[in-house]
């Protein structure tokens, strides 16, 4: 594996701490997942996002508000795009995981199509604006056709998480 560094931190270090203040973390971006199922999915992005930022909220929690999100209708928002969010008690900001699945699956999509990109969102309870502001940042990004597709030939984890992070601070700037 190549291993540059800059500064005396892998690239991959680098491009987390200079990008650390967007909505994604490096350590909840994941190429290639490969999932049987959305209770799987949920399970697998709300680990990561446990461990990416230190959160202290029961795995099974996470889960159970994605699926309580999803019985009251898809997040399935077409395109092959996905954006299961939650509101969740003892959570004080938001945060996102994304995933490239290996094989898309059926989400029950507002087009039919399914879901190859998903992005996860978690977002404190009392926090509704913060919660629909970073929704409609991540759905303004995946709207586009030219981004999705960027999104789905990177090579690699850091190269989605790239693509994401340079998107989602433009779109804060906005």
């Amino acid at each position: 594996m190549f291993d540059y560094r800059i500064d005396g931190q892998t690239a991959w270090e680098n491009v987390s701490t200079y990008m650390s203040d967007g909505l994604f973390s490096s350590e909840s971006v994941v190429v290639d997942l490969n999932i049987g199922s959305q209770k799987q999915l949920f399970q697998d992005m709300a680990l990561r996002l446990i461990a990416a930022h230190g959160l202290k909220i029961p795995c099974r929690d996470i889960v159970a508000a994605a699926m309580e999100r999803e019985r009251l209708g898809s997040t399935g928002v077409g395109n092959g795009v996905a954006l299961p969010h939650a509101r969740i008690d003892g959570l004080d900001h938001v945060v996102a995981g994304f995933a490239r699945l290996t094989e898309p699956m059926d989400f029950d999509s507002v087009d039919g199509r399914p879901v190859d990109l998903v992005a996860f969102l978690l977002a404190p309870a009392d926090a509704a604006g913060a919660h629909l502001r970073a929704l409609a940042r991540v759905s303004r990004q995946l709207r586009r056709e030219e981004k999705r597709s960027k999104l789905r030939a990177a090579p690699d984890a850091i190269s989605l998480f790239t693509i994401l992070s340079d998107e989602t601070a433009a779109s804060a700037a906005a």
